[in-house]
């Protein structure tokens, strides 16, 4: 064997070599990047909607009076409406470990606008019709599902944002 023909075989191998090494990582690096996408647009288009619309029906909650129609017919059922389109138009973007929890979200979701739509007329809500609850009724607001969203809302925002100004 000349030594031109090890230089050569050496060389060919190399670069065979590193071609599959390059396209591995290349790969690795577009799965990454992917992935990070698909986390904002969770976040983004998703979570952050649903935290800010659920912070807003639970401060309203707590300022529930007795025959505050505005209140529920304007902020309830507006977040309540909005949160549940949200889920069903984003369903790609749901993490999969809260895809029980959305479930449970709309279900509750679709109970009350079904509930509300009974008691409820919209264009006058009137005063002697009782609040629409749900929760008597087999269908009760799923807390641990709202904290799960707000948890993985927080969590992904640090990991994506809090070190990007840094």
């Amino acid at each position: 064997m000349s030594f031109a023909y090890l230089v050569l075989s050496g060389l060919l191998s190399g670069s065979v070599m590193a071609g599959l090494i390059s396209v591995v990582l290349a790969r690795r690096t577009d799965i990454f990047r992917s992935q990070r996408t698909w986390k904002e647009r969770s976040v983004s288009d998703l979570l952050a909607p649903i935290h800010m619309q659920l912070e807003r029906t639970h401060r309203a909650f707590a300022r529930y009076e007795a025959k505050n129609t505005f209140l529920e017919a304007k902020v309830l059922k507006d977040g309540n409406l909005t949160i549940r389109d949200l889920l069903l138009k984003n369903g790609n973007l749901i993490p999969p470990h809260l895809l029980e929890d959305a479930s449970r979200l709309v279900e509750h979701y679709d109970r009350w606008l079904e509930e509300y739509a009974r008691v409820r007329d919209d264009q006058n809500p009137g005063l002697d019709s009782p609040f629409v609850f749900v929760g008597p009724a087999g269908f009760p607001f799923p807390s641990d599902s709202e904290s799960r969203f707000h948890e993985t809302f927080h969590k992904y925002w640090r990991e994506l944002y809090q070190n990007a100004g840094s």
